[in-house]
């Protein structure tokens, strides 16, 4: 018999993070489009993740992006985040947008743009501690588009000496998590392109360094739950960047092109009992075409329904098909509870804490975004460009 109270109270459990960048505007290659009511600063960003957390009630902190959020006192906007009843979440340097990181960061063959980028890896620990936050998140873009531009192999060490230093700089109780890219901007190496190679420099670093594994970074086919339990069953999964994607990196809402992967990757989640234990359940998106807050209000609600639903497998009947090598009735205690609508479950669970039922519906009943609209216009170019 089904214990809805039990999965009521992990579903409370679930933690997750907004990014700031979600809230600005942002676009592609081809355009910026300025949406009314878009954050132009970082505290707009802060008050926008925190009326996010009031309507769904699992959005304790938020991300910032170093230097898109630079502020003259991190302390105040730690402050400012606090009064909003949100803290600042993981700190994301940024090594993809100055000009002298045109071939590379970290491993760039010029020693003086690596003391660059090192210094703002540095940079970013020193914000970590000012905010209090727990996660320093690197994305690393470098890597090569022709065959003999650089030295693969020097390029490695190169990474490894600046996340040697880096780590070295972090205190106790901060996290590195070390994200991955198949591709993009580099299309012939990216330095840190799959998930082995981020395992293999976080198990050399020490136990505060963690994989990051983003659900858009992926090549067409690839079976991320796998590489999710992989992870797991080692120690080393230390957070998500929930998106989704049709072709590459799109950064759509999550759950919205495959609803079913989101929901296998939950499974793995809740089979190794690791919905609480400090794993990192994080947003990267931005939202081009779509509004901000709403974009992540859908987003958050999309996670909650593929955890709802990864709960209600019934784990000793899988586990008793699996182990008679009944292949339909393991596949269907999947499928079971993939079908299950949890909408209502998921209604009840927020009117017992105290929030309106559906989030999204009274989040554009409340007025929010008329107001925001009047007091920002279209806002300002947030991120490149900026």
């Amino acid at each position: 018999m089904t214990d809805f109270n039990a999965i009521k109270n992990a579903l409370r459990s679930l933690r997750i993070e907004t990014p700031s960048w979600a809230y600005g505007n942002s676009g592609t290659r081809f355009k910026v489009f300025a949406q009314p009511g878009a954050a132009r600063n970082p505290h707009e960003k802060v008050t926008d993740a925190a009326v996010v957390n009031r309507f769904t009630g699992c959005v304790p902190t938020v991300a910032i992006h170093i230097p898109w959020d630079r502020v003259d006192s991190y302390e105040e906007l730690a402050k400012f985040a606090a009064d909003q009843g949100i803290a600042i979440g993981s700190i994301n340097p940024n090594l993809f947008q100055d000009e002298a990181y045109r071939i590379g960061s970290v491993c760039n063959p010029d020693p003086r743009v690596r003391r660059k980028a090192t210094d703002h890896l540095l940079e970013c620990v020193d914000i970590a501690v000012r905010t209090g936050s727990e996660i320093l998140t690197c994305w690393f873009p470098d890597g090569t588009n022709y065959a003999g531009q650089d030295s693969i192999r020097e390029r490695q060490q190169r990474l490894a000496d600046a996340l040697d230093e880096t780590y070295a700089a972090m205190p106790a109780g901060l996290t590195m998590l070390i994200e991955y890219k198949l591709f993009e901007p580099a299309f012939y190496t990216m330095d840190v392109p799959d998930w082995g190679t981020s395992l293999l420099h976080c198990q050399r670093l020490g136990n505060q360094a963690q994989v990051l594994v983003d659900t858009g970074h992926h090549a067409p086919g690839t079976n991320i739950e796998m590489i999710v339990a992989l992870l797991l069953r080692e120690g080393r999964l230390g957070g998500f960047h929930f998106n989704s994607r049709y072709y590459a990196d799109d950064d759509l809402m999550v759950g919205a092109a495959d609803p079913f992967q989101l929901f296998r990757i939950m499974c793995e989640i809740v089979q190794a009992d690791a919905l609480d234990s400090g794993v990192a359940f994080m947003l990267d998106q931005c939202h081009n075409i779509e509004p901000k807050v709403a974009g992540q209000i859908r987003s958050v609600m999309n996670v909650q329904e593929a955890t709802a639903k990864a709960l209600l497998v019934d784990r000793d009947e899988l586990a008793a098909a699996q182990a008679r090598g009944d292949i339909l009735a393991a596949n269907g205690a999947l499928m079971d509870a993939f079908a299950t609508d949890v909408r209502p479950l998921l209604a009840e669970m927020r009117g017992e804490q105290g929030l309106e039922p559906d989030p999204l519906q009274a989040y554009l009943k409340s007025g929010y975004y008329e107001s925001i609209v009047d007091q920002r216009g279209t806002g300002g170019l947030s991120g490149w460009g900026s």
